[in-house]
């Protein structure tokens, strides 16, 4: 009967398993993260904070209390997803249970109560045919393509017994572009609220010594140190316009030169709108400070 409530206990608090049968402290964020019951969760950590061996905890209670899941891994590589299913692997051999190949996939476990943990390749062709999936890992997702995502997420549409399936991606930062992105900085509220969004940097890492982190910022340089370790979307060096460049370009007092039937404005010539635009733009990289424009012969 102890042994029946112990389980049911277990099965019911995943943080307070990892910690008594894993023997795995994690800290407050990846207790969050592994007990969470949003079904949409993002996390920007830095290099080294632990989001493999969190999620693959997760995914490992998934597997052993919920009989017959559907857990699918991807990643950039085949080589990174088959890490992650390794840690998978060892998690369930340290509680005693073995795993065997599920027979079709060649980076695969399944368990005797029919669970399924599966790697699939950086492919979208390669992730089409797979249904209710119940927990779904993206790893290094800033670094997955758009196309394999997009593929990805219908794989969650049917939900298995009336439970929707659950969706990680985690990843440091790789510029701002990629669907990692846009969630990231998307600001619908809506959107939002479905989402556990969690972010920690390298200074918030207990694990990470100050000592490490100068001498990584020496050796990186300030932008790859920021992006690694501070979790900072940076734009690539090599573009000429930032963002923000570009955004303080931009007016919404300027008349369009060209109409809906493909004609200048008839009270206009080309000359007053290209006065003016020069004026306004003038206004947007020089404020305060003297406008010249000049009109075009």
């Amino acid at each position: 009967m102890s042994e029946l409530a112990g389980g049911l206990r277990h099965a019911l608090d995943p943080v307070g398993w990892a910690a008594a049968v894993l023997g795995f402290e994690p800290d407050a964020v990846q207790a969050e993260v592994i007990g969470s019951r949003k079904k949409r969760i993002l996390l920007n950590c830095c290099r080294q904070w632990g989001k493999s061996t969190t999620a693959a905890a997760r995914a490992v209670h998934q597997a052993l209390f919920v009989p017959e899941s559907l857990i699918m891994a991807v990643s950039p590589t085949l080589r990174q997803t088959a890490e992650l299913l390794r840690k998978m692997k060892d998690i369930l051999e340290r509680v005693g249970v073995r795993p065997r190949p599920d027979g079709f996939n060649p980076v695969s476990l399944r368990l005797e109560n029919g669970s399924r943990m599966v790697g699939v390749p950086a492919v979208e062709s390669s992730v089409r045919g797979f249904s209710s999936v119940d927990l779904l890992i993206v790893d290094e997702a800033a670094r997955v393509k758009d196309d394999l995502y997009l593929a990805l997420r219908p794989t969650m549409a049917v939900p298995r017994r009336g439970r929707p399936g659950t969706l990680i991606l985690m990843s440091t930062p790789f510029g701002q572009r990629g669907f990692f992105w846009d969630i990231w900085s998307n600001k619908d509220k809506e959107i939002a609220e479905k989402w556990l969004r969690v972010q920690v940097r390298a200074t918030e890492c207990p694990r990470i010594s100050e000592e490490f982190l100068r001498e990584e910022l020496r050796s990186l340089g300030e932008h790859w140190f920021k992006q690694e370790y501070h979790c900072v979307f940076q734009e690539p060096k090599w573009r000429i316009f930032t963002d923000d460049l570009i955004q303080r370009a931009l007016t919404p007092n300027l008349e369009p030169l060209f109409w809906q039937d493909g004609e200048v404005e008839p009270k206009a010539d080309a000359n007053d709108w290209l006065w003016k635009g020069t004026i306004e733009v003038n206004k947007q990289f020089s404020p305060g400070g003297p406008v010249i424009p000049s009109r075009v012969k």
